[in-house]
């Protein structure tokens, strides 16, 4: 508005409607050693057993080498050709061949859907040049993630002892996952037919639970069967991770069910939703709403409760902008930042009335000249 507001108003309250009640489910038992349930937008850990407990995770480790490079590659119809070093890795192959020519596209989509451990070597090669390099950005975007009990040797998952994650690392990297659209899009993807190539995806659950978007599978003798999986439900998405789980169909589908219904996403602020009504001096339109800027949600049990704390000016003074900040609203849970958005006008009001204060009235002009104005 180029110009100082005056002191800011706090108010702490109850959100109204924010106490909770759902059907609140028994957390189930899980046959993982590590398992995760996380609220992929807001954070949240809903279950966890051993979360934080370093393990080897196999192929969900290209996870990691998708998402590296698709934030790499700009054009993923680009046909590269393969070269010999990239070709001949041992287990789960697309059975690449020296001096074939493939699109990347069809390189990730073998990577994430038949888990080609040569598509991973080829477009980590293609990427950073080398593989060893491509490694340094997979650890690299593993430590902006937070992920801090992850180290990865590989862009496979084969693995030696110093490739490991934990279950809560490897859910923020299924979060990240989610957001970037190319990942995103392939892990849904059931099965498609590229260059001639047949991909059908390992993940079951897209088959078998309502809402599943994706992730991936890996086995290997020394992980056991781990899996990475994604479900949406009333815009609410959960990333569920378990290691060494020789039942995690079933557990991930009991792990989902118990996130929906125990935990449901909770709207705590509505885009464009009017949370107070403002006066404003000096307009013919004497009140003016403030509304959210964006949707805040948050995912809430049984009895938990949310605070909102809104600071607005005492008063505001036109001309205000439709669109222009007012203030802000913050959602606490406890002493937990949970949300946070800002506040905007809902309208214009045009500076349209002069008051007795106003700069411009003979009153307003007399304290400016005798020094008693002063601004805030």
């Amino acid at each position: 508005m180029g110009r100082k507001l005056i002191a800011l108003a706090a108010l702490c309250v109850l959100w109204p409607g924010l106490l909770i009640h759902t059907m609140a489910a028994e957390a189930p038992a899980v046959s993982a050693a590590s398992a995760v349930l996380l609220d992929a937008d807001s954070g949240r850990i809903l279950y966890a057993q051993n979360e934080n407990e370093e393990r080897a995770i196999a192929s969900i480790t290209k996870l990691m080498t998708a998402l590296v490079a698709a934030e790499y590659l700009d054009d993923l119809s680009q046909t590269i050709t393969i070269q010999k070093e990239w070709t001949g890795i041992e287990g789960t192959s697309l059975y690449l061949k020296a001096g074939e020519e493939i699109s990347l596209e069809t390189l990730l989509y073998g990577l994430l859907l038949h888990s080609g451990n040569d598509a991973a070597v080829a477009l980590a090669a293609h990427c950073a040049g080398d593989v060893e390099t491509f490694v340094g950005w997979m650890n690299q975007r593993a430590r902006d993630l937070g992920m801090t009990g992850t180290h990865f040797s590989d862009p496979n998952g084969l693995g030696d002892e110093d490739h490991y994650s934990t279950a809560l690392d490897m859910a923020r990297l299924g979060a990240a996952c989610l957001k970037n659209p190319v990942v995103a899009k392939i892990v849904a993807t059931k099965s498609i037919v590229l260059e001639g190539r047949s991909f059908t995806n390992h993940n079951k659950l897209l088959w078998q639970y309502e809402g599943c978007t994706g992730m991936k599978t890996g086995y290997t003798r020394q992980a056991g069967r781990t899996l990475v999986s994604s479900a949406e439900r009333d815009g609410q998405k959960l990333v569920c991770v378990t290691l060494s789980d020789g039942n995690d169909w079933a557990d991930h589908k009991a792990l989902l069910d118990y996130g929906f219904e125990t935990y449901p996403r909770q709207v705590l602020a509505e885009e464009g939703g009017t949370l107070r009504r403002m006066t404003v001096e000096e307009s013919l339109l004497r009140q003016v709403p403030v509304v959210a800027r964006d949707t805040v949600a948050y995912p809430l049990k049984e009895g938990e409760q949310v605070t909102a704390k809104i600071q607005l000016p005492k008063t505001a003074r036109a001309p205000v902008t439709q669109g222009e900040i007012a203030g802000t609203v913050t959602f606490y849970k406890g002493e937990r930042q949970v949300g946070r958005t800002y506040l905007v006008w809902g309208k214009s009001a045009g500076q349209d009335v002069i008051s007795q204060d106003s700069p411009r009235s003979p009153l307003g002009m007399l304290k400016r000249w005798t020094g008693e104005e002063s601004t805030a």
